[in-house]
């Protein structure tokens, strides 16, 4: 019998094991009622308000200056309700309830499905670590109070990554990952972004999407993935399928 094979999986934590439906529902007790009032769905404004937002804290990175989200999330919501119509934004949504819905970002929960999905790994002799573009307080904070154990020592957040000076999805990130274990047969990286994990293909992962959070692969633009499921228990079937023999 030959001997066991050394597989690692990476996951992507914010959006992937932990969801964004803390956010959504502060927001939906907040403006809710208000916004549909003006024709304006707010699963939708809160969609492009996190996009957004991380678009701009990228932008701002690229050109050396300071552009952490959890700082800049609750001024951009004035920038996007005018986008979307609102003549008086300030008038529209109070200091309290911009505060109320960008502060319950620090308050996402476990996504459905998260614990199975790597107990399943676990069993199939999987070495599970996480690697996060959010601060390593924040984002562990995530994972205690959602019971999600990643060890500390497989935990890697982008800031302690060459000083800070990669994040995802720069490839210099998916390197670094590879190095933690260079003599593993079975290397994958699973996100519910496929922007992530097809990066993550690109340096020699193999790739895992789930769908749960942006539904439509878009393969026309990431490409192709070893992996697509509509839920993480499911992803983390075909995964160990995929790497079996």
């Amino acid at each position: 019998m030959g001997s066991e094979k050394r597989k690692h999986i990476v996951f992507d934590i914010v959006g992937t094991c932990v969801s964004y439906d803390a956010f959504f529902d502060a927001l939906e007790e907040r403006l809710g009622n208000k916004l549909r009032s003006h024709s304006i769905p707010p699963r939708l404004l809160g969609m492009l308000w996190l996009a957004d937002t991380e678009r701009e804290c990228m932008f701002l990175r690229a050109s050396g200056r300071s552009g952490r989200f959890m700082e800049l999330l609750k001024p951009f919501i004035y920038r996007f309700l005018a986008m979307s119509g609102i003549e008086s934004p300030k008038a529209f949504c109070s200091d309290e309830d911009a505060e109320y819905i960008a502060s319950s970002y620090g308050r996402l929960r476990a996504r459905n499905g998260v614990h199975e999905c790597m107990q399943k790994l676990r069993q199939a002799g999987f070495e599970v670590w996480a690697c996060t573009s959010g601060d390593r307080v924040r984002v562990q904070k995530y994972l205690e109070e959602g019971g999600i154990e990643i060890p500390n020592d497989r935990f890697v957040p982008c800031e302690e990554i060459r000083g800070g000076a990669v994040t995802k999805p720069q490839l210099g990130v998916y390197e670094f990952m590879l190095s933690k274990f260079p003599d593993a047969d079975e290397k994958w990286f699973a996100a519910c972004h496929m922007w992530d994990t097809t990066a993550a293909r690109k340096c020699g992962f193999k790739a895992a999407w789930c769908s749960a959070w942006e539904k439509e692969a878009v393969t026309e633009a990431f490409g192709e993935v070893e992996v697509m499921a509509e839920n993480l228990v499911t992803m983390a079937e075909k995964i160990i399928t995929a790497s079996a023999g």
